[in-house]
C-alpha cells in the first residue's frame, strides 16, 4: 500500500509511505543495492540496519544462478537466508540477461541464454522469473522485461515495447497463482511493471499508458542511464511521470548520482537504486557534502578529519581521512568496507535529508544548494 502525504508544492515531489508486509518505508528512498543477497564492500544485514537502510535490493538472475532459488526457498526465503527482517525488491534478471549474457536469443516465449559464471544454457520467461523472485520471498518482485539498447532503431524499440507488455501481463498472471500456492514465502509480495521506449518520446508514453491500464502496485521507469545525456533522461523522466498513476510508487530504476536523485525527487519519483556509491567507494571516491573526494589522493595523508564533517556514520564518528586513506594505499579489504559504508550512509542521510526538506517546504532551496555541488569532483 502506498500513501502519498499532503505537503507543499515542490516541483512535483512528493512524500509518501509504503507499506509492504516486512515494514513501512518512507519515500523518496534509495535502495542499497546487495545483488547477491550480499553488499559489495563486506556490509552485513546488521551493518544496514546500523547505515539506516530501508529497503535492501537483490538479484533474481544472480541468485538464481548461485546459489539457486530453490535452494534459498528451502532455508526460508531471502529474508531469512541473509537474515535480513527489513524489505527487499528483487531485480527481474532482465537487465543482466541483456548486460552479462554473451550469447542470448529472444523469442516471445522468453530469453534463451548461457550463464556468465559456468556457461549452462538457462532459460528465462516472464513465469520463470516470477516463480524465482516467488522462491525468494521478497516484498516487490520487478516485472520480466527487456532492457533496451540506447541508441537502437525505433522499429525494433515499438517491437520491444510491445512484447514487454505481453510478458508483463503473464507476471501478472503468474504472481498471482504464486502468492496463492499454499507454500508461498510471501504470499503478500507484490508486483512493479516496467515503462520502456528508449528515449523516444512517444514510444514511452504509448508503453506507460499500457501498462498503466493494468492497475498494479507501483511502476517504475527503465532503461535509462545507459547511454543517453543527463538531460535526455530528466525528459523521459518529466514525460512519463505525467503518465504514471498518482496514487501508485515511482521507481527510477539504477540512478544514480546525488545530483541525479535530487533532480528526480524534483519530477516526482519515489524509489532509487544505484550501485555506484558502493562501487565508486571501493575505488577510494567517497561523497561530502562539499563534493566527492578521492581518498587516494596524497593531500589526505596527515588529515585528522573525518572523510565529511558532520557526518555521523560509524566510520566518521572514529576513523580520520588519513587512516582511511592508509588502508587503500596498504590494500586493506578493511578500506573497502569503510568507504562503503560511509557512502551507503551518505545516501541514506541524503534521502532522510530530502524528506525532511519536502516536509518543512524547503526543497527548492535544498535542489538549489546540493544539486550540482553534491557530484563535483574535489
Amino acid at each position: 500500500m502506498f500513501t502519498v502525504h499532503d505537503i507543499t508544492p515542490q516541483g512535483r515531489a512528493r512524500r509518501g509511505t509504503f507499506t509492504c508486509p516486512h515494514g513501512t518505508v518512507q519515500t523518496p528512498v534509495f535502495m542499497n543495492v546487495g545483488t547477491q543477497a550480499a553488499i559489495k564492500g563486506a556490509l552485513s544485514a546488521e551493518d544496514l540496519q546500523t547505515i539506516h537502510c530501508q529497503i535492501e535490493l537483490s538479484n533474481t538472475y544472480h541468485l538464481h544462478v548461485r546459489p539457486g532459488d530453490e535452494l534459498i526457498r528451502d532455508l526460508g526465503g531471502l529474508h531469512r537466508f541473509m537474515t535480513w527482517d527489513g524489505p527487499i525488491l528483487t531485480d527481474s534478471g532482465g537487465f543482466q540477461i541483456f548486460s552479462l549474457a554473451q550469447l542470448r536469443k529472444i523469442r516471445e516465449e522468453g530469453v534463451s541464454f548461457n550463464s556468465h559464471v559456468d556457461g549452462r544454457h538457462i532459460f528465462m520467461g516472464p513465469e520463470e522469473s516470477m516463480r524465482i523472485q516467488s522462491n525468494l520471498g521478497s516484498d516487490i518482485a520487478m516485472a520480466f522485461d527487456e532492457c533496451i539498447k540506447i541508441p537502437s532503431p525505433r522499429d525494433y524499440v515499438r517491437q520491444s515495447i510491445s512484447r514487454t507488455y505481453r510478458w508483463l501481463v503473464r507476471c501478472k498472471t503468474a504472481l498471482e497463482q504464486y502468492n496463492a500456492e499454499d507454500s508461498a514465502v510471501n504470499p503478500g509480495q507484490v508486483l512493479f511493471g516496467i515503462n520502456q521506449g528508449a528515449t523516444f518520446p512517444d514510444l514511452r508514453v504509448e508503453h506507460m499508458d499500457m501498462i498503466a491500464q493494468l492497475d498494479l502496485p507501483g511502476y517504475a521507469i527503465g532503461g535509462l542511464a545507459v547511454g543517453e545525456t543527463t538531460q535526455e533522461m530528466y525528459d523521459t523522466i518529466e514525460l512519463v511521470e505525467e503518465h504514471m498513476p498518482k496514487n501508485k510508487p515511482r521507481y527510477l530504476m539504477g540512478v544514480g548520482t546525488p545530483g541525479n536523485i535530487i533532480e528526480a525527487v524534483w519530477r516526482g519519483v519515489d524509489f532509487f537504486d544505484c550501485v555506484m556509491p558502493a562501487r565508486n567507494g571501493r575505488h577510494g571516491h567517497l561523497f561530502t557534502w562539499d563534493g566527492v573526494i578521492n581518498i587516494r589522493n596524497a593531500k589526505y595523508e596527515r588529515d585528522e578529519s573525518p572523510i565529511a564533517p558532520g557526518c555521523q556514520c560509524p566510520v566518521c564518528r572514529r576513523y580520520s581521512r588519513a587512516y582511511v586513506r592508509h588502508l587503500f594505499k596498504a590494500d586493506e579489504m578493511l578500506a573497502m568496507r569503510f568507504a562503503v559504508m560511509h557512502n551507503l550512509y551518505f545516501y541514506n542521510d541524503l534521502m532522510q535529508r530530502i524528506r525532511d526538506a519536502l516536509d518543512a517546504g524547503t526543497f527548492p532551496e535544498f535542489r538549489r544548494r546540493y544539486a550540482t555541488i553534491l557530484d563535483k569532483r574535489i
